[in-house]
């Protein structure tokens, strides 16, 4: 074959080749755009936006490329992206043509699942053919590096205060006691057949036992409620109920003297005629004409009108008559007395002699009066071997095991606790929390969802809120609590003079508290600080020198 018709032949080869077939060659970075870019954690993703562009004269008409985002971890782990596919204009499919000529622009959105590490980038992988025949085309970097300051509440959460049941420990309770007398129609004597009641022989009673311990209860005042009913005229009533008032504080007062509390006040009044009392009595009834009598109270105001209303009524006022109004000629007696308690010293001394003589709440109140976490511990494994059905204490162990990091022995004790009682809401925000823990966002909601009235619920759901990225809602929820979980919050709310104070007042403040310092200083732009807190951090927990070593927050700061 003749050299220069070779050459000529090789020619329009290359030409063909270069046009509807040919090769693919490698993309640059500069045709990818990748926001946020370095990418960010969200809830346990990292998402991404590529804007991509393949330039003029690059997709072959018959060239098929598949475009695979993916997240190369430092430790060698991949997490892929969804993959879309782009075809030439001479390739029948439903996948976005390209024209050869003029190239083309597309969008794409990724995400990735972040595999704790913080250290990552972002590379697009491809897969070509041109017709059938495969193409190389190399993997291009597009970002660098992850921002995973969200994910730093599972770390957090190690130092957050789970849920703890409280007592109902009350030193003062306000307490009362109420006696009756019945009066005869038109009389105000005190019967002495009405003072044997057994409601003024304890009313009687409660004043001697007053006297006779001045330390465990305390009298208030002695109320005295004198009334009349409502048949008959309003000034005789008037005078009949001031009468029975009268007598009726003359025998509380000679009651006082006898119990040695003479000096003791009393509040004394008189209803002339009880329309609210002969309301609430009707009713009650079984008066078969109730609804036409309550029907003429509501529509009669003048108290004769409605009397004569009701007596109009002559059956149902015969009943009235002998079942009704009898009740309402009457006095009470209200006692009102505060029970008071041991002191916090005679609880902790009672403790230490014998603490099956306390009560189930001076117990769970002792807990609270020591800081010692061993000493609070044993009281709670204490109240609940002397109480075992009360859950409270079986919950409170398991916050004590939580705060040790031993999250098995804590999902034991809340189990035991459940077993007990299966609605003690602190025990499903607590079963919320350990979810948490786990990263399953998705459990804890559910779990917490059912812990309505919990003790200390803003905190765990300020905790959850900020594991689901909703850190507003969790700045707001964790509002004047002083953790690792609301400065975080904060930082992520960009409230950082907030953060700085939070931090300041973190009660027990540990390698989390320093490193959160550290970023937080390192987004103000103080690195000195960053640094020191930084060392702070790692001295305390040597696993930070590595996660610091990947996090971009702290790029700028000396390791």
């Amino acid at each position: 074959m003749p050299k220069n018709y070779f050459v000529l032949l090789s020619g329009a080869a290359l030409l063909l080749l270069t046009s509807c077939g040919g090769k693919l060659g490698p993309l640059s970075a500069d045709n990818f755009t990748v926001t946020p870019n370095p990418l960010e954690t969200q809830v346990g993703k990292v998402p991404a936006t590529i804007n991509g562009t393949f330039p003029e004269k690059y997709m072959k008409k018959k060239a098929v490329v598949t475009v695979t985002p993916e997240l190369r971890y430092a430790d060698g782990q991949v997490a892929k992206g969804q993959s879309t596919t782009f075809q030439g204009e001479k390739v029948y499919g439903n996948n976005q043509t390209i024209l050869y000529r003029t190239g083309g622009r597309y969008t794409m959105k990724t995400s990735f699942d972040y595999l704790d590490c913080n250290k990552a980038d972002m590379y697009l992988k491809f897969v070509a053919r041109v017709g059938t025949k495969p193409m190389y085309v190399p993997a291009v970097k597009v970002a660098t590096g992850v921002l995973a300051t969200g994910e730093l509440y599972k770390k957090t959460l190690k130092s957050a205060q789970s849920a703890i049941a409280p007592d109902a420990f009350q030193r003062i309770t306000a307490q009362k006691q109420q006696a009756s007398v019945n009066f005869l129609i038109q009389q105000a004597t005190l019967r002495q057949s009405e003072l044997k009641n057994n409601s003024v022989q304890e009313f009687v009673r409660l004043l001697e036992q007053i006297n006779n311990d001045r330390e465990g209860l305390n009298l208030k005042d002695v109320e005295v409620s004198a009334y009349a009913s409502p048949d008959g005229g309003f000034d005789l009533n008037d005078r009949l109920a001031a009468q029975r008032q009268q007598n009726t504080q003359k025998y509380v007062q000679q009651e006082l003297k006898k119990a040695k509390l003479a000096n003791a006040a009393i509040d004394a009044k008189y209803t002339a005629e009880d329309w609210d009392g002969f309301q609430e009595l009707v009713k009650a009834s079984n008066i078969q004409d109730k609804d036409v009598i309550l029907r003429v109270l509501s529509m009669y105001k003048d108290p004769q009108e409605r009397e004569q209303q009701i007596k109009n009524i002559s059956s149902a006022f015969r009943e009235l008559a002998d079942g009704i109004l009898p009740q309402l000629r009457r006095s009470r007696m209200i006692i009102n007395y505060e029970t008071v308690g041991r002191s916090d010293e005679q609880i902790l001394q009672q403790l230490k002699a014998d603490p099956a003589k306390l009560s189930v709440e001076e117990l769970l109140y002792a807990a609270t009066l020591t800081d010692d976490v061993a000493a609070k511990e044993d009281i709670y494994k204490t109240t609940a071997q002397i109480y075992p059905n009360d859950a409270r204490a079986l919950n409170n162990i398991a916050v004590m095991e939580y705060a040790k990091g031993n999250m098995d022995a804590a999902k034991n004790y809340i189990d035991q606790a459940q077993k007990v009682n299966s609605s003690l809401p602190e025990a499903a925000a607590n079963l919320g929390m350990l979810a948490l823990t786990k990263g399953d966002i998705q459990t804890a909601e559910t779990y917490i969802s059912k812990a309505t009235g919990a003790n200390g619920l803003n905190e765990v759901l300020g905790n959850l809120n900020l594991a689901k990225g909703n850190y507003a809602q969790a700045e707001q929820d964790f509002n004047d609590i002083y953790s690792n979980s609301a400065a975080l919050a904060q930082i992520l709310n960009k409230n950082y003079a907030s953060a700085a104070v939070t931090l300041k007042y973190v009660k027990n403040p540990d390698a989390t508290t320093d490193y959160l310092k550290a970023i937080l200083s390192a987004r103000m732009g103080n690195n000195t600080d960053a640094a020191e807190a930084l060392r702070s951090a790692i001295q305390k927990d040597a696993t930070y020198a590595k996660y610091a070593a990947g996090d971009l927050e702290l790029q700028k700061v000396a390791k």
